[in-house]
């Protein structure tokens, strides 16, 4: 079995800088770290490697920096990692992002199941995972929680929705997207970070894919930001002393109800 985990790159911290020219986000001198919701499809992952056995391949897209974080999926049990990085993939939206790791899939061929987060941290979108998976035109299922069982043809999982939770059952290859509820990742071994640092992560730029260019990057992206800012947030306090607060408390609202 060949399991592929989708892993992106995010800031380590929500206080970020955007360029004001191309509206993306500055990562000059920002740490970077795994997306949390991929370090829970990491973990599944391997744990299915450890109880049925699996080769687990880790797809990243991004700076020739995001090496970093696929050596330390390596150091979390992943064994090879892929980055998809050139300059032609950059200022991706949702959609290229999708179409740019369908490249990557088909570079890395015959895989059985595709693990995702459910949404990375600063996008929050949710559509990377089932976007990629209706480009490989394969089934896929959101929110999983729990695998159940899975084997070399099916694989049978609990997926988390508005009113409890929904048994499914899907015919590989397929993709889900996890949620932290589905397991608690681990701590990386001395022995694992040691073959981390040996290991070499593959390059696949923009001339080892098949790519049409007009799918990729800005000039792919239907979608683009015209302008970020951040909110500004006028809080007027009152302080209220003394007896009868409640009383008073409500004599204000009151006031403030009438005069709207």
């Amino acid at each position: 079995m060949k399991i592929i985990v989708c892993i992106k790159q995010v800031p380590g911290t929500n206080e970020v800088k955007m360029d004001p020219v191309t509206n993306t986000i500055i990562r000059e001198n920002i740490e970077s770290i795994i997306n949390p919701f991929d370090t829970y499809a990491i973990e599944e992952a391997v744990r299915i490697k450890e109880n049925m056995g699996a080769e687990v391949i880790g797809l990243s897209m991004g700076i020739p920096a995001a090496e970093e974080i696929l050596r330390e999926a390596i150091s979390l049990g992943i064994d090879k990692g892929f980055l998809l990085s050139d300059r032609k993939f950059a200022g991706a939206d949702t959609l290229a992002t999708s179409y740019t790791l369908s490249l990557g899939v088909k570079k890395i061929k015959d895989f059985d199941l595709i693990i995702c987060g459910k949404q990375a941290s600063d996008g929050d979108t949710a559509q990377v995972g089932p976007s990629l998976a209706k480009t490989l035109g394969i089934a896929y299922v959101t929110d999983i929680s729990k695998i159940i069982e899975i084997n070399e043809n099916n694989i049978r999982c609990m997926k988390i929705t508005d009113d409890g939770y929904e048994e499914i059952l899907l015919t590989l290859p397929a993709l889900i997207t996890v949620v932290k509820e589905i397991n608690m990742p681990r701590l990386p071994s001395i022995k694992r970070m040691k073959i981390a640092q040996d290991s070499q992560v593959e390059i696949l730029t923009f001339n080892d894919v098949e790519a049409d260019e007009n799918r990729l990057g800005l000039k792919g992206s239907p979608t683009q930001v015209r302008k970020t800012f951040i909110p500004i947030h006028n809080i007027n306090n009152e302080m209220i002393e003394g007896s009868e607060k409640a009383e008073k408390l409500a004599s204000i609202l009151l006031g403030k109800i009438r005069r709207s």
